[in-house]
């Protein structure tokens, strides 16, 4: 299974990052396996619609859950729309939120825990 955390960093050390649409890399862990591949957000810095264009991307790597703090209306349309299924951590670390969701103490999400534009500028508009 593929899921993809968001992150600060580019390894299962590195520090989650609350943002969906606007964080800096994902890691995703294919569970299977047990390996990981790194992924830098080329949405990170887009000027809208990043939730959405983010969401795409991880629909076209085949990612079936991912971990997160935070994710807006739009990006949560995306992702559910393609089955993917979307969780809550506040974990501190990518390896935590894993070890988290593994056991089963993630929050699932069936809507959006932030309003669009979150993740602009310092703390985003709500």
């Amino acid at each position: 299974m593929q899921v993809a955390i968001t992150a600060q960093g580019n390894d299962l050390a590195a520090a989650t990052d609350p943002r969906f649409g606007r964080c800096q890399y994902f890691v995703i862990a294919d569970t299977e396996k047990g390996t990981f591949t790194a992924v830098a957000n080329d949405n990170l810095a887009a000027g809208g619609g990043a939730g959405v264009a983010t969401a795409q991307v991880l629909v076209n790597r085949g990612v079936e859950v991912v971990l997160t703090g935070n994710v807006g209306p739009n990006a949560l349309r995306v992702l559910q729309g393609a089955g993917i299924k979307v969780y809550s951590t506040p974990a501190s670390t990518v390896q935590a939120a894993l070890q988290q969701w593994q056991a089963g103490g993630a929050a699932p999400l069936s809507q959006a825990n932030v309003g669009s534009h979150f993740g602009m500028g310092r703390g985003g508009r709500r």
